[in-house]
């Protein structure tokens, strides 16, 4: 369970169904066409899309102006994973992503468990993205006289629930004005849609599964048309978004900015998922490293371009938007739209709601192109079945994983517009970025790497203690309400209370481990630095969160035992490292 594939291995690791074709080609193999300027047009195009459109208002609701730090704090922890990323793949460029990064540095049952999480990562972000898609499409569509059906615009699951939590009322003669309106809603077009056999109804999100079976097409013909795409979309939104701070620049009122933080520290952090939510998919450029020209140079500039240019137009639109109008009007779903309607800039809001189907779109593009990756790697090293390894003879794509790529996502997408929370595909993001950190830390704690780019080393002997020390200075100076309810709960004796505190009694235990370890063999700072902030800011998605993870990691487990460590190619090899 604990055997590491080496480097060396790792970068001699063919397509498992590779065959010399025309020209001495080889047939499974990806591929090359991504330059440094896609790569980058790849990150912004998944980071530039939900966050901004969306999530952004109610972290700013919660937050007030303030969260533009918090942008700022959520990217400083995404550089320090950036900085890991990029040295592996500068020093292992092939596909895989953190998987393949965990193999070696962690082994194989790490690897699994990260694979297994990026796939509920891409997989749940993208349904949630689909949905939301669905949402402004129909909304568009409604604007210009164009209305598809109700009950082709909402998931089966949703429409069935909301229709029998109102059909219970009824029936206990209580008020319908106790049901929400989306329950109410729920009801109506449950009742008037088309009945198909029985009792069972036509009832799906149609726009959400088209969108991902059309997004999936362009990803199967190949990664040069998805790349065209992609670059189009990001000219697209980056001009959309860049005419908002314009405009919405001669709208601030100064006296919206106060108070600034106007719910405290705890505040700007209730919106830590949603505004990480918005990074999430940064770590996708590395999952096309076989598709790059030059790997080992263009990935990790892309990865810290697509960082840096993101997160300086997160912290200017929140600002324009927090000074446009007042935080506590920002809870809502299309922030961006929202505030334009409010200055009387109407133009301005439909032209925003247009261009939040086209960045949506990138985001599923790009969350498309990754995770097939992902499951083709995977199959290569026998931990999936060798047909998903397969790769098309003439589009150079992971045929087999694209498809079932698809349905993965589109399915769900069609048929049950869950209510998924966005912290569910925090946590895996955060746990690959967290293993990433630790992969340095095993494969170069002192920064002596021969790699073409490698973390700067800095000696985190003295430097982990001190930080740590004045970090909870700072949360006792201007946080001392959440240590007194972190304390009460701990010492409450109502399991209950006990439980959600958790993730956060195992962070503190792993400091004061990490700190001790950071001293006696002086670890490189800005990679156990990266470790922290990214399991920092995982006790702050609640144990509901947790609960789900561990059981999602449960069927992986079970997968790996059941599969995987049969097949694992590395049972048939010598001179794997224990």
């Amino acid at each position: 369970m604990f055997r590491r594939k080496s480097i060396a291995q790792l970068q001699s690791n063919p397509p498992a169904d590779a065959h010399a074709g025309v020209g001495g080609e080889q047939d499974g193999h990806l591929a090359r066409h991504l330059s440094v300027r896609d790569l980058t047009a790849l990150g912004i195009a998944a980071v530039i899309g939900a966050g901004i459109f969306s999530t952004i208002g109610n972290a700013s609701h919660d937050g007030g102006p303030a969260v533009s730090l918090l942008f700022v704090f959520t990217a400083i922890a995404c550089a320090f994973s950036a900085l890991c990323y990029a040295q592996f793949a500068a020093t292992i460029p092939v596909s895989g992503s953190a998987y393949t990064y965990a193999y070696a540095s962690f082994g194989e049952l790490a690897a699994w468990i990260i694979g297994w999480a990026l796939i509920m990562e891409y997989a749940v972000g993208n349904i949630v993205v689909a949905i939301s898609w669905s949402d402004y499409f129909t909304g568009l569509l409604d604007g210009v006289g164009l209305h598809i059906p109700d009950y082709l615009t909402l998931g089966t699951q949703s429409a069935y629930a909301g229709y029998h939590a109102v059909l219970d009322l009824m029936l206990a003669g209580r008020p319908l004005s106790e049901a929400t309106a989306a329950q109410q809603e729920a009801y109506r077009i449950w009742s008037a849609a088309p009945t198909l056999f029985g009792d069972f109804k036509l009832v799906c999100d149609l726009p959400a599964f088209i969108i991902t079976v059309l997004v999936t097409a362009l990803v199967y013909i190949g990664i040069k048309e998805s790349k065209t795409a992609s670059n189009l979309l990001v000219l697209l939104k980056l001009a959309v978004v860049g005419v908002v701070i314009v405009v919405g620049a001669f709208y601030v009122k100064t006296a919206n900015w106060t108070p600034f933080a106007p719910n405290g520290i705890g505040g700007v952090l209730k919106g830590v998922s949603a505004v990480f939510f918005a990074y999430i998919g940064f770590d996708a450029i590395s999952t096309t490293a076989e598709e790059c020209k030059n790997p080992q140079r263009d990935l990790p500039r892309a990865m810290i371009y697509a960082l840096v240019i993101c997160t300086i137009l997160y912290v200017i639109i929140t600002l324009v938007l927090t000074g446009m109008v007042s935080y506590t009007e920002l809870g809502v779903g299309d922030p961006l739209s929202f505030v334009f309607k409010q200055v009387g800039v109407d133009w301005l809001a439909g032209v925003v709601a247009v261009s939040a189907v086209f960045a949506m779109t990138s985001v599923l593009l790009v969350f498309q192109i990754g995770q097939p990756r992902i499951w083709l790697t995977m199959s290569r090293d026998g931990l999936l079945p060798p047909v998903f390894a397969k790769v098309h003879p003439k589009f150079h794509t992971p045929s087999f994983s694209t498809i079932v790529t698809g349905l993965f996502v589109g399915v769900p997408a069609l048929l049950l517009n869950m209510d998924l929370v966005i912290d569910l595909t925090s946590i895996g993001t955060l746990f690959a970025f967290a293993l990433v950190c630790g992969g340095i830390l095993i494969i170069d704690p002192h920064g002596q790497s021969d790699a073409r780019f490698k973390v700067p080393y800095l000696s985190g002997r003295y430097a982990v203690g001190l930080i740590l020390l004045a970090a909870a200075v700072a949360l006792w100076q201007y946080n001392r309400s959440a240590i007194s309810e972190f304390w009460q709960a701990v010492s409450s004796g109502d399991y209950e209370q006990f439980r959600h505190q958790i993730p956060m009694l195992v962070f503190l235990l792993f400091c004061v481990g990490l700190t001790v370890v950071s001293f006696t063999k002086r670890l490189s700072l800005l990679p156990v630095l990266g470790l922290l902030t990214n399991l920092y800011l995982m006790t702050q998605l609640g144990i509901s969160n947790w609960m789900l993870f561990f059981g999602w990691l449960i069927i992986g487990l079970a997968i790996y035992f059941g599969y995987s460590n049969k097949h694992s190619k590395l049972n048939t090899r010598v001179g794997y490292k224990q």
